[in-house]
């Protein structure tokens, strides 16, 4: 059984946008806005499925808030279809974590 990942995540409002010279992952193949203000790094779930010692890591940094994941909110599994209409509205910034307790 793979190993569960919790990472804990900061209110949006207590985000600041990244400053100039920092990095954004994103996670839906987002190549940047071509100002090159801010290294743009898009990855894919897929390629890591597998990669228990990448994603200890992940974990590990947003433990530790040194990398912010922008959560949209937390449902049970249950309710995934409910996340995925979610997400289709305007304005919701961030993913689901669906809950498998």
């Amino acid at each position: 059984m793979p190993a569960r990942h919790h990472a804990r995540a900061a209110p949006v409002s207590d985000r600041a946008p990244p400053k100039d010279g920092g990095t954004v992952v994103t996670v839906r193949g987002y190549q940047g806005d071509g100002t090159g203000r801010v290294r743009v790094v898009p990855i894919f779930v897929r390629d890591y499925v597998e990669a228990a010692a990448e994603l200890d890591r992940l974990a590990e940094l947003a433990g530790d808030g040194r990398l912010t994941v922008r959560v949209a909110g937390r449902l049970p599994a249950s309710r995934a279809a409910d996340a995925h209409r979610s997400l289709e509205q305007p304005g919701i910034r961030g993913r689901f974590v669906l809950r498998f307790d």
